[in-house]
C-alpha cells in the first residue's frame, strides 16, 4: 500500500481510490524563488515606463524597494508612505505575518512613480495605494498581484513557474548581501525575528560562509 502511494505521489497524484486527486504542486517547480538580476529589473521597469503604465510601474518599484511580502504590499495605504502629502524617503509597515514593524527606503525613481500614480488615481490618505478595480474599499488581491508579476516575468523571458512574487522580495536584499555580506542588515530589512530564518531565506550554504571567512585576514 505504501509503495503504491509513494508511486502515485512521485507521478504527481495523491489520494486513493479510482479517481486520485492531482497533487497541489503538480507541474510546478518547488523551492526557493530566485531573485531578479539587475538587467531583468531594468527590463521590466523600462517596459512599464514605455507603456506609461503608472499603476504597475509604481507597484513594481515599491515591491523592489520595500521587500514586502505580497500580503503586506497589496494592502499598503497612501498614508503609510506619505507625510503632509509628500512621499516619504523612508516608511514603516506592520507585517501581517509577524505583527512586527519593518522599515524600508524609497528611492527617488520609486517616489516619483508613486506620486504620479497617486495624483493620476486621485487617491486620498486613507485609500489603499493599489485599490481593487472592483471596489475602492478593497485592495489589490494577492492572487491578482501574482498574475501581474507573471506578466512582468514573461515580458523579460523568465519562466513564471520558476520565479514569483518572492523573487521581487528577494531581489534587492540579494544584491545587498552580495555586496556587503551583512546578514544582520538583511535580517532587519526583511523583518525576520531570527537570523536563522534570514540564512534559510537567502539560501546561504557552507561554501558561501567559507568564501566570506577566507576574505577576512586576522
Amino acid at each position: 500500500m505504501l509503495s503504491a502511494l509513494a508511486g502515485s505521489e512521485a507521478a504527481g497524484w495523491v489520494g486513493t481510490g479510482a479517481d486520485p486527486m492531482p497533487a497541489w504542486n503538480k507541474g510546478q517547480i518547488i523551492g526557493q524563488k530566485p531573485p531578479l538580476k539587475p538587467r531583468e529589473v531594468w527590463g521590466i521597469r523600462t517596459r512599464l515606463e514605455v507603456a506609461s503604465n503608472l499603476r504597475e510601474l509604481a507597484l513594481f518599484n515599491l515591491a523592489i524597494d520595500s521587500k514586502l511580502r505580497a500580503s503586506d504590499l497589496t494592502c499598503v495605504k497612501v498614508r503609510d508612505l506619505t507625510i503632509s502629502g509628500a512621499i516619504r524617503s523612508r516608511a514603516t509597515v506592520i507585517q501581517r505575518k509577524t505583527g512586527r514593524p519593518v522599515q524600508f527606503e524609497l528611492s527617488e525613481p520609486t517616489r516619483v512613480s508613486l506620486e504620479k500614480w497617486i495624483v493620476a488615481r486621485k487617491l486620498h490618505s486613507s485609500d489603499y495605494l493599489f485599490p481593487s478595480r472592483r471596489s475602492d474599499r478593497s485592495h489589490l488581491s494577492t492572487r491578482q498581484y501574482g498574475r501581474i508579476v507573471d506578466r512582468w516575468l514573461v515580458s523579460v523571458g523568465l519562466d513564471k513557474r520558476r520565479y514569483g512574487t518572492h523573487s521581487l522580495r528577494r531581489t534587492k536584499i540579494s544584491q545587498i548581501y552580495k555586496k556587503t555580506g551583512n546578514l544582520r542588515a538583511v535580517q532587519l530589512l526583511l523583518g525576520h525575528t531570527k537570523l536563522e530564518s534570514t540564512v534559510r531565506y537567502l539560501g546561504i550554504e557552507v561554501d558561501d560562509a567559507l568564501v566570506m571567512s577566507e576574505q577576512v585576514d586576522l
